[in-house]
């Protein structure tokens, strides 16, 4: 086979509006896409009509209907019992005695978790996999080698030996004598999350921060920790960055220093191949592509990481950045190059929906797992999405109240709309990770969470931190499995069964996105009655979109029969892929209607579902 040159990264197809010809973009037909830009000639009308016609891309589709996933926070943290790390750390504090993914999987699957998530590289930046780019990880930690009766102990404490003398000069220096013997199993620790995750039928996310301590230059370093000195000894409080670094304060970070460093920009090959790397070949054959970029040091470094997952560990369904730039009001920041890591991740893996990335998904705003009452997944942004992380380019930010309506789409700010869908992340407990003393939430609070995150057409990543044993507590294994088992009890009969008509009690129950109701000739509001057959008594409804023909759906009503009248039981804005109204009290009907009574295009319901809240026990 022919060698590969490297190419330049190429702007994806998906995340490029669709072209048209220049006299045809303000009265031309408006075709579906994931992403389309704002003219200066859109009237409101037209943008509405483009909100309309913004449909979900095949992974956006799939990641939603997970509705459940599962993050995974374990690292240096959980052995210093912090929330933030320095970077600093000494790579011996991380040495559990074991990590039980096999447990963790099942611990998230009996709470419903379709997908689930590790932290392989924290705000510290250590790194839970053999990466040839630092001497910050697992490598250089205990856990990776078991020399208690391997007769190669000698030799491989040599090798550690030669190692932590070239550290400074090698970022590879670990990595190189990671084979030298008595190698723990398990050592690598993404690895073995995937391949227990995967045994167990579960799909598969990665948390690589940009953000990492590990990596700030030495010298900038040095003169940080003497400010945060002075400060802690003239009695002022200290940020929770700056107290891991006074904690860690007689080490200096664990990495090369490339964070922030003013380093070059210029054209670097990606992957960047170190001494004996295992895939020279393959790169040099073509069977492993290679790009180049211009950038500087640590974005270098982050997209060389970025290329070890991606073509390491198979399919990774969801990736997961953001935008944090921790120490930029000590003076340090980085410049992160997001269209770079954007293109690159499309280019290993097309399919993968990234956390902040174009037609991707986004943060709900906060870290309570709770939707907003009227949540868009058509988003507008201010700029093209390809050019920085999403949530900072919606007119009001990730956390306004509101993210979708028409009066955000008519910002004269917006310059695009997206299909950019909600993920509302929480905590089983008060810190990410595990903390000794902590407790759980209840079943019944994490019933609440899905009732306000999924239910209000958001994704709840819930995440659970196994301790310092590497096994996720006996608490929280009951936590988990008694809110499983309410959701499946609750939502696993739907009373509407057997309702007439039948075919469109059947559309709506037959858990099908492509059968659905909608009103006659093409109307975008309208009504339909179903007949329960009996007496049926219920205190939850539950409903859903099309969303592969998008979200449209503005303001819904439903009403029971009472026996002489229709009486409203609830009503709504937004419905999106999943919208649970919880009643205030249990009502008895034997007649139900659905009234549409706004929507921004054709309404696609595909799912209806009338609910008996089973509580936890």
């Amino acid at each position: 086979m022919a060698p590969m040159l490297a190419v330049a990264l190429a702007v994806p197809a998906f995340i490029t509006a669709p072209a048209q010809a220049a006299e045809s973009r303000c009265t031309g037909p408006i075709r579906p896409s994931s992403v389309m830009p704002i003219d200066s000639c859109d009237d409101a009308t037209r943008i509405v009509d483009k909100a309309a016609n913004i449909v979900p891309r095949p992974g956006q589709v799939a990641w939603q209907r997970n509705e459940i996933a599962a993050f995974t926070h374990f690292g240096m943290d959980t052995f210093t019992n912090r929330e933030w790390g320095s970077g600093a750390e000494n790579e011996t504090t991380f040495d559990p005695p074991r990590a039980d993914v096999d447990q963790w999987m099942r611990a998230y699957k009996s709470a419903g978790a379709k997908e689930v998530m590790l932290t392989i590289k924290h705000h510290d930046g250590f790194v839970l996999y053999p990466t040839r780019y630092s001497d910050h990880s697992v490598i250089a930690s205990p856990w990776w080698v078991r020399t208690d009766g391997c007769p190669d102990a000698g030799a491989v404490s040599a090798a550690r030996a030669r190692a932590t003398a070239e550290r400074d000069t090698d970022a590879s220096a670990f990595w190189q004598v990671r084979r030298a013997g008595c190698e723990n199993p398990g050592g690598d620790l993404l690895g073995g999350y995937i391949r227990a995750a995967r045994a167990a039928g579960l799909k598969v996310g990665v948390y690589l921060s940009p953000a990492d301590g590990a990596e700030l230059p030495h010298a900038w370093h040095a003169d940080w920790v003497q400010k945060i000195i002075a400060k802690h000894d003239a009695g002022q409080p200290l940020s929770i960055e700056e107290q891991a670094t006074y904690d860690d304060r007689d080490r200096a970070p664990g990495g090369m220093g490339r964070y922030g460093d003013g380093s070059t920009v210029e054209r670097r090959t990606i992957p960047t191949l170190v001494g004996n790397d295992d895939r020279a070949k393959a790169v040099s054959t073509g069977r492993l592509p290679s790009f180049t970029v211009t950038t500087d040091d640590y974005n270098a470094y982050y997209l060389n990481q970025l290329y070890e997952v991606f073509t390491q560990y198979g399919h990774i369904d969801e990736f997961w950045l953001d935008g944090a730039n921790p120490w930029s009001g000590a003076g340090i920041s980085e410049n992160y190059d997001f269209t770079a890591w954007f293109k690159l991740i499309h280019a290993l893996s097309p399919s993968t929906v990234v956390f902040g990335g174009p037609q991707g998904i986004r943060w709900v705003g906060n870290e309570s797992g709770v939707a907003r009452e009227s949540e868009w997944s058509v988003t507008p942004d201010t700029a093209d999405p390809l050019s920085y992380h999403n949530e900072w380019l919606l007119p009001d930010g990730p956390e306004a109240a509101d993210i979708g309506s028409r009066a955000r789409l008519l910002d004269p700010r917006v310059r695009y709309l997206q299909w950019d869908p909600a993920e509302a992340d929480v905590s089983l407990r008060p810190g990410w990770f595990f903390h000794p003393g902590q407790r759980p939430k209840t079943p019944q609070q994490l019933v609440n969470l899905y009732q306000s995150s999924v239910g209000r057409n958001a994704v709840l990543l819930l995440n659970v931190p196994p301790g310092p044993d590497g096994r996720i507590a006996d608490g929280d294994l009951a936590s988990l499995a008694s809110f499983g088992d309410a959701v499946d009890e609750t939502y696993a009969r739907n009373l509407l069964a057997g309702a007439r008509p039948s075919g469109l009690a059947h559309a709506l129950t037959d858990a099908r996105l492509a059968t659905s109701w909608s009103p006659p000739r093409g109307a975008s509001t309208g009504a339909f009655t179903l007949d329960l057959g009996r007496a049926r008594t219920f205190d939850q409804i539950r409903l859903g979109e099309d969303i592969t023909r998008g979200q449209h759906v503005e303001q819904f009503a439903i009403d029971a029969w009472n026996g002489s009248a229709w009486q409203r039981l609830t009503a709504a804005t937004t419905i999106g892929y999943s919208r649970i109204l919880i009643l205030p009290a249990p009502v008895t009907t034997s007649r139900i209607r659905v009234r549409v009574e706004q929507s921004r295009a054709v309404p696609y319901l595909t799912s209806l579902g009338l609910h008996l809240t089973a509580p936890p026990r």
